[in-house]
Order: C-alpha cells, then structure tokens, then sequence
C-alpha cells in the first residue's frame, strides 16, 4: 500500500529541525527500499523549510501511523500537524526515476484537497514535467479525498494547473526540493 505523508513546521521550529536533521536522516534510512518520493518543501523565499514530504510503500495503515509518528522531529515536537493518506502511484515510479534528474527547473508540491466528485483520476497527458502523481484515498482507498503531485514547473501558477482547479475545495501549491542525504 501507498502513503503520502507531509509533515508541516511548527512556526519557529527552524533550529530543532537542524539539531536533530542527523536523527531526521538516520530514521529516513531505515526506510530507503520504501520510499518513492522526499523531500523537504520550502517558504515563498525557496529557503526555509516549511514541511517535509514522504511518500512510500507500506505494508497497511497502521505501519504508515508508526512511520508518521515515531519520525524523530514529530516526536520532538518540530511539525504543527501531519496529513496521512493513502496515496496511488500512477506513474509507477519513484521521484529516482523522473527522467528530468535531481536539479534543473522548479519544482512543487501540488496538493488538493478534494470537494464532492473524485478529479484528476488519470495522469494528465502532458506527464513529462511530473515526478510523483496520484489521488489521497482514507486507509480503505474507496474514497477520493484529493490528489498529490510533484511537478516541475516554470511557476506555481504552471505547478497548479495540474489538477482541476474547480474540483478542489482548495489547492496548495509549495516550493519543493528531491530529498536525501546530501551526495
């Protein structure tokens, strides 16, 4: 089974974040073969961090509410809040994969929040530009609730566009960079 997961700052956690990005990184590790996306997403000024994004493959929902809360920096109180969901992979791949590398262009996390009728089920045909795609489900996965996407883009008005707009009770679009320990 598939989970997105974003975990968003507390305002002011920015120097907890760095004292424990060590720990951050060693608990990321042990869950290296499950991962298929990452990654830090950031303020209007491309630099402070403001969440941080993980979307794996997990055995049932119950191993997705360990992996979100036993996350070091959510135990020390670092995130305001977490969004879990189920998540479905529609590009088959991992963010490793994305044909457009690790750098180069801006890229985004595209986040909305569903409103009545299930959207942007199917990969848009223009998927060149998309690193990670696919809807938010409840631990079921019977039920559209949105759709997560990481998206290369010129700007987050071309990252919104992606999705539907009138199908979404709302839209977040974040500055987001690919994940990991430095090379």
């Amino acid at each position: 089974m598939e989970f997105f997961c974003y975990h968003r700052d507390r305002h002011g956690s920015l120097a907890l974040r760095k004292e424990l990005l060590e720990a951050h990184w060693s608990y990321m590790d042990r869950y290296a073969a499950e991962m298929i996306a990452r990654g830090p997403t950031f303020a209007a000024d491309g630099e402070t961090p403001i969440g941080s994004v993980h979307i794996l493959d997990l055995p049932d929902p119950a191993a997705a509410r360990a992996f979100a809360f036993d996350e070091p920096n959510y135990q020390a109180g670092a995130y305001r809040d977490v969004l879990l969901r189920r998540w479905r992979n529609l590009l088959g791949r991992t963010m490793w994969d994305f044909p457009g590398g690790r750098t180069g262009g801006n890229r985004y996390l595209v986040l909305g929040l569903g409103a009545g009728h299930a959207a942007d089920l199917d990969v848009p045909p223009d998927q060149h530009d998309l690193i990670a795609y696919g809807p938010l489900l409840p631990d079921d996965g019977a039920t559209w609730l949105g759709t997560a996407a990481l998206v290369r883009a010129a700007d987050r008005d071309e990252a919104r566009a992606v999705l539907t707009p009138e199908r979404y009770a709302e839209i977040e679009v974040h500055d987001w960079a690919f994940g990991g320990r430095p090379s």
